[in-house]
């Protein structure tokens, strides 16, 4: 028999920029992608101290416009989405009807009935057809992949926006609000979000602006940050990383992420969710250290029950960290755990999120 031939990876418009600087370049999520440039500790300080810049291009992009379009998000996304100004920003989870979590979600108004929704890219054909789906419903909704019409870079770090602003020919939107922006001649959305716990923006461009974007703004002091940096800044900061704490296998609630559940609005999974937040989830996602050497990853069992979703090093803290799923009445802070790392018991603590405070 023949070995089929390995599915090509896609390629993100900043590749030969991120070749040019020597970066370490990984599948990922079906992308070919820079996992690291100078090192993981450099980049990761260097969005805590300064400003970095990452290639988030494999993100993915759905446009829903039309004079149902609030009814329809309403209905999709856990937060509510009536309450969402134009211009503004919100984060919500899209769930099943038993209140699994099919991925999480940043939402952007653009007009009074336009929005962009940006998916994680692992979920975004998913995300696009439970979209189109559920659109049927209503008459007046139109649903439209923009994945191939923006690349989109984040700049992050205590002077993202300085840098970010040198070039722009407006003042940057504030956090949590997304505006279109002239940025060095180019037009894109400026979104004040972010994945580290840092503040700064991403930009939406199209893609071919991205690499005189991102030279530019290497240029004006960013540093080109990995995927690595990213996950370890995430973590530090308790973000969560779909596929790892969250799942189709658990809901909002567990995740400790209630606050951007409104069930009165009634979206798909609403009254699972109303469920476990009256009874009470039987296990809660905890953020944790490690107490001595050592390091725990995804999969580590908690002993008496429970199991680590995500661990790394923190470059910031010296220890090792992570986040777990652990039994309910394990999950206050100061409790104390033992992990299996490997057939060896690292104890650990219950830490409060998130895990790296700068004050």
């Amino acid at each position: 028999m023949s070995t089929p031939a390995r599915t090509a990876l896609r390629r993100t418009p900043l590749f030969e920029c991120h070749e040019a600087a020597g970066a370490k370049l990984v599948g990922f999520a079906g992308w070919e992608m820079p996992v690291q440039y100078s090192g993981v500790r450099q980049e990761h300080l260097a969005v805590r101290e300064d400003a970095g810049i990452f290639d988030v291009s494999h993100m993915g992009e759905i446009e829903t416009s039309g004079p149902q379009t609030v009814m329809l998000l309403q209905r999709l996304l856990s937060n509510d989405v009536a309450k969402l100004a134009i211009d503004g920003a919100q984060y919500s989870v899209l769930c099943r009807e038993d209140g699994g979590v099919l991925d999480d979600l940043f939402t952007y108004r653009l007009e009074a009935d336009r929005y962009l929704t940006v998916t994680n890219a692992s979920n975004h054909e998913r995300d696009l057809a439970w979209f189109r789906t559920h659109a049927t419903e209503f008459a007046d909704v139109e649903v439209t992949d923009r994945i191939d019409d923006y690349a989109m870079l984040a700049v992050q770090g205590p002077r993202a926006r300085e840098i970010v602003q040198t070039i722009s020919e407006a003042p940057l939107p504030a956090r949590m609000a997304a505006a279109p922006r002239r940025l060095s001649g180019a037009q894109l959305l400026v979104c004040g979000t972010g994945y580290t716990g840092e503040d700064g923006v991403e930009l939406l461009c199209a893609p071919d602006d991205a690499p005189a974007l991102w030279t530019e703004l290497v240029r004006r002091g960013a540093k080109p940050a990995g995927l690595a940096a990213r996950d370890t800044l995430r973590l530090e900061a308790c973000f969560h990383l779909y596929g790892n704490d969250l799942m189709v296998e658990r809901g909002p609630i567990e995740a400790g992420l209630g606050w951007c559940c409104k069930e009165d609005t009634d979206f798909i999974g609403a009254d699972a969710v109303r469920a476990v937040r009256s009874a009470g989830p039987a296990e809660k996602l905890v953020a944790f250290a490690i107490e001595g050497p050592g390091i725990a990853r995804q999969g580590n069992p908690v002993i008496g029950g429970g199991v680590v979703t995500s661990g790394t090093l923190s470059p910031c803290l010296g220890i090792g960290v992570g986040l777990a799923y652990v039994p309910a009445e394990h999950a206050a802070v100061g409790t104390r755990l033992e992990i299996d790392v490997r057939g060896k018991m690292r104890p650990a603590v219950v830490r409060e999120k998130p895990l790296y405070r700068k004050d």
